[in-house]
């Protein structure tokens, strides 16, 4: 019986806490929305498989020594894995659509709006009791309203690593839902007219100036906001290598290899996070709360200054494609296109709103660079 005894403390089944079942049921949950919903599986999946690791007891996957500790640590600590991700996504970026109608980037600015209303909004719930977010928490959880889930995990990593985990999969999951959060705010602050608007087609864009483009832009982070450079450095120099034409084989790299393997490991590493003692708190119910509210005020701040710029512009300006300032990349500029299709089925809105949305990247890293320069350590 001793034996049996010692047999039985040595398997996982004696040592499960409800919060450890309550956290693997989360983990199944994410597994669902990616496998069978298809919403982000590249990221849903390693991070739920990731929370399912973390909260088995006796694995040790998240203590020293442990797999998943090393992951986080090399990757995420030290803020390589989003970096790496920036490059990659700039590899596959084409900026045409924003170096054609530059009018455009004012829409990507606008929709950064919410990552500053939701930092004051994170500020106010410590008013509330069993909240107690800092500056620091208050700035990591606003960056969510970017919808940019590397620039929430690098900016978290640097001010709020022990909410990490709740604020990457509220970036992801927020990311996920662009199809059913953006149409009714959309369709609320736009009338029937204003969504069959036809808006011309865009110039031509030659190469040398893409490949100008991410030059001056890295030129004028270096100048107007250091802080921002490693986001958009890396960016810059994925879409150069895109661009230029001459380093094929690193573009491809960039495109695919790299970015899927530091994909798998970034997700393991954000599922690491989510154990039942961080996660299981009021502050997480907040920040999922705070998300969401951050995402619709961005993408309809990005609406309401595609309207105003409408009414100066001398060229037709379609507001849905505001929506797309948010940095979803393509699938904020997809939903943007369905619905204008719903109003106009010859109404194509696919490459206008991507000039909104690629400046929505840009816009968030600078976001991030802002709010590291003021309340960064």
């Amino acid at each position: 019986m001793e034996k049996l005894q010692i047999l039985w403390q040595s398997t996982a089944i004696p040592h499960f806490e409800m919060g450890q079942i309550i956290m693997m049921l989360v983990g199944f949950g994410l597994l669902y929305l990616a496998i069978v919903k298809k919403f982000e599986p590249l990221l849903l999946l390693p991070i739920g498989f990731g929370a399912l690791l973390t909260n088995i007891p006796l694995a040790g996957f998240s203590e020293a020594g442990g797999l998943l500790h090393y992951i986080y640590y090399v990757g995420v600590d030290t803020g390589i894995f989003p970096l790496l991700i920036f490059m990659g996504v700039g590899a596959m970026t084409d900026f045409g659509a924003l170096i054609a109608n530059p009018k455009t980037l004012l829409l990507g600015a606008a929709a950064q709006f919410g990552i500053f209303a939701t930092l004051f909004g994170a500020i106010a719930l410590n008013a509330v009791p069993g909240f107690e977010f800092t500056l620091q928490d208050a700035a990591a959880i606003a960056i969510i309203g970017g919808a940019d889930g590397p620039t929430a995990i690098f900016l978290a990593s640097k001010l709020a690593p022990e909410l990490l985990g709740a604020i990457a999969v509220a970036a992801y999951s927020y990311m996920a839902l662009v199809p059913i959060i953006q149409p009714p705010i959309m369709k609320a602050l736009t009338t029937p007219e204003e969504r069959q608007i036809k808006m011309n087609q865009l110039r031509v864009v030659s190469k040398r100036e893409k490949i100008i483009f991410p030059l001056a832009v890295l030129f004028l982070t270096i100048l107007v906001l250091p802080s921002a450079t490693p986001l958009v450095g890396m960016f810059c120099l994925g879409n150069l290598m895109k661009e230029s034409g001459v380093v094929d084989r690193l573009s491809n790299t960039a495109q695919n290899e790299l970015i899927n393997i530091v994909t798998i490991f970034l997700g393991l590493a954000v599922g690491s996070k989510l154990s039942s003692e961080a996660f299981l708190t009021v502050e997480t119910l907040g920040i999922l709360g705070l998300g969401a509210v951050a995402f619709s005020i961005g993408t309809a701040a990005g609406v309401i200054m595609a309207k105003i710029l409408g009414k100066f512009s001398k060229e037709p300006i379609n507001p849905l494609i505001g929506a797309a300032g948010v940095s979803a990349v393509p699938m904020a500029a997809r939903v943007v296109n369905k619905v204008g299709l719903e109003a106009n089925p010859h109404n194509f809105l696919l490459m206008h709103a991507m000039g909104p949305n690629v400046a929505g990247v840009l816009g968030s890293a600078v976001a991030a660079g802002i709010l590291l320069a003021l309340v960064g350590p």
